[in-house]
């Protein structure tokens, strides 16, 4: 078989390296190519979670300023490296502007938009007992998912958010806008784009169960009750025991409820 001749300076390395040297230079290739693809995936999941508390916890309205370096990046459990690359991913998309020496902050002009392909799911008049049904034929299997294939950062968000959940409740303050979260954390954590997709569906049941719930005291404290559950398995990574958890707790949610 015929081989190209080596030349050049490198040409005569390669040629006279040991074969365990190139091997070792290869594995470190390899390994330096791997950590910079992990790095540029934790980025984008930083990114998305950033854009989750503009979008959907409202924690950032457009114009607003986020918190510093120091603070978000141990919030979110990463580095200040890992957040400032997020940070650009939002600014190159239009989301997030950099003013220097001031801060990062959300862009005036940024508006939410729906995919135009589900909005009309989102803002169509169908009842509670509807909306429950859709969310007991995929939540539980979102559960499942999200259990092995969340990442230890997303798991510790859905189990804050729980936690926020649970305080709300017992304050009796409103938790439409955190149980909201809650659920789109879990939906994000299957790694999967259609079913992030699908989220104005979880949206407008939790709104509706939630104006329901208020007149049924039993309803508020079984919620308590599933969360915590649900919150259990997610953590000890039982997807089995996750999936029964949320159709349970859907379940629990329309007999309450009477739907």
């Amino acid at each position: 078989m015929y081989t190209l001749p080596i030349r050049g300076f490198y040409g005569h390395i390669l040629r006279d390296a040991p074969e365990g040297m190139l091997a070792s230079n290869s594995f470190t290739v390899r390994q330096k190519g791997k950590k910079m693809e992990q790095e540029s995936r934790l980025s984008d999941r930083i990114a998305d979670s950033i854009l989750s508390m503009i979008t959907v916890e409202k924690r950032f309205l457009p114009g607003s300023k986020l918190p510093n370096e120091n603070i978000l990046s141990e919030e979110l459990n990463v580095s200040r490296t890992t957040l400032r690359e997020a940070i650009r991913i939002l600014a190159t998309g239009g989301i997030l502007e950099i003013r220097r020496g001031r801060g990062t902050f959300v862009r005036d002009d940024f508006t939410l938009s729906q995919p135009e392909e589900l909005s009309p799911l989102a803002s169509a008049k169908v009842n509670a007992r509807d909306l429950y049904e859709m969310r007991l034929i995929f939540e539980p299997e979102a559960a499942y998912y999200a259990s092995m294939r969340a990442t230890d950062e997303e798991i510790q968000r859905i189990l804050a958010l729980g936690r926020e959940v649970e305080e709300r409740i017992r304050q009796q303050k409103d938790r439409t806008d955190v149980e909201q979260a809650f659920h789109q954390s879990i939906a994000k954590a299957t790694h999967n784009e259609f079913m992030k997709q699908l989220m104005p569906i979880i949206y407008e049941g939790i709104h509706k169960g939630v104006e329901l719930s208020n007149a049924y005291g039993d309803a508020v404290q079984a919620t308590l009750i599933d969360h915590k559950i649900l919150m259990g398995f997610l953590e000890a990574r039982n997807a089995e025991g996750a999936r029964n958890a949320m159709r349970i707790h859907i379940l629990h949610a329309m007999e309450q409820l009477s739907l």
